[in-house]
This record gives structure tokens, C-alpha cells and sequence, in this order.
């Protein structure tokens, strides 16, 4: 495994060792110690997954303490925008985001660490699964809207299909202001 540093603090982009020959390929998704070594400690205790179709966007969700979780995100087919966003505000990054595609073609994964915000965008129909360091609780729940513009994502879509609990989502300066 390879590990890429971002310009957000703790956050690690993986590229797994692929091995293909005529029959496919193998890789590993998920190695404890490689990931410890990097200060990814867990432990992950639930694993999720969710189809989209293109043009879908999900996001940007974390859970508030104490209930914050870190997860390994990547796709098992297709191909996403994966965003992250540090709403730590004691971290030097608070407030920068950092974007990626995540493919099956790559394989890669992102570790995104307790305290960010997260969304994606399905550039085609998409299976995305993710390890979490904690399981869900919906009273921890939230977000932040998609578009705000003090974050700055280029999502690279105008009208994308977002669900209306996702729309209602507050803006950065908002949920900052309650944590």
C-alpha cells in the first residue's frame, strides 16, 4: 500500500498494491498494521455501503462528538468525487477541504479522520463502501450543504440529484457556530 499525504492534516489517500493477470486482480483493502503505522488506529467497528446512480451527490455528513467516526472510504465499481473537509478547529487545515476520485479502476481508498465532513458525488452509477471507527447515531448526526460557498467545492455539477434532507442542510458558518 502506498500512502499519500494531502493537504489536510491526518487525511491519507491509499493506492493498494494491484496484482492482475489474465483472471483479474487482487489487492488488499484493509490492512490493520499499515494503517497504524500511518496513526490510523480504530478500531472500525461497522462497515457500510450504498448505491448511487450518476449524478447523485451525498454529503457533506459527520456525527458529532461524542460519537465522531473516522472511515475508509473507496468504491467498489464506478467511480465517485469523494470530498473531505477538516471541521476540526483546533487543526491547522479547519476549514480547507480536499477532493479525489475514487474508482474501481485504481482502487484506491481515503482515510478520512474523525472531525471531517464528508460527501460524494457519483460520476457514473456507483458502489461506495466504507469501514467506520464508530456506529451510527442518529441523534449525532449532521451536515453541512453542499454548496457553501465559504467551503468552495467544485463539485463540477450545477443541478446534481441530492436528497431533501440533504438540501435542508445548514451552512459551514451555522454548524460551526453550534459545535
Amino acid at each position: 500500500m502506498k500512502f499519500i499525504e494531502t493537504n489536510i492534516a491526518d487525511l491519507w489517500e491509499i493506492e493498494p498494491d494491484i496484482y492482475r493477470d489474465q483472471r483479474g486482480y487482487f489487492l488488499e483493502t484493509f490492512q490493520l498494521n499499515k494503517l497504524q503505522e500511518k496513526g490510523i488506529h480504530g478500531p472500525f467497528v461497522q462497515d457500510n455501503q450504498s448505491f448511487s446512480v450518476k449524478g447523485v451527490l451525498r454529503g457533506l455528513h459527520f456525527q458529532k462528538e461524542p460519537y465522531a467516526q473516522g472511515k475508509l472510504v473507496s468504491v467498489a465499481f464506478g467511480s465517485v468525487l469523494d470530498i473531505a473537509v477538516d471541521i476540526r478547529p483546533s487543526s491547522p487545515t479547519f476549514g480547507q477541504h480536499y477532493s479525489c476520485t475514487l474508482d474501481d479502476k485504481k482502487c484506491n481508498i481515503l482515510y478520512v479522520p474523525e472531525g471531517m465532513a464528508h460527501g460524494f458525488l457519483a460520476l457514473e452509477d456507483s458502489l461506495f463502501i466504507y469501514k467506520c471507527t464508530e456506529f451510527y447515531h442518529p441523534s449525532s448526526e449532521a451536515g453541512i450543504i453542499w454548496n457553501d460557498p465559504e467551503i468552495g467545492i467544485d463539485w463540477g455539477i450545477s443541478d446534481p440529484i441530492i436528497s431533501q434532507k440533504d438540501l435542508a442542510l445548514p451552512c459551514f458558518e451555522e454548524v460551526m457556530e453550534k459545535l
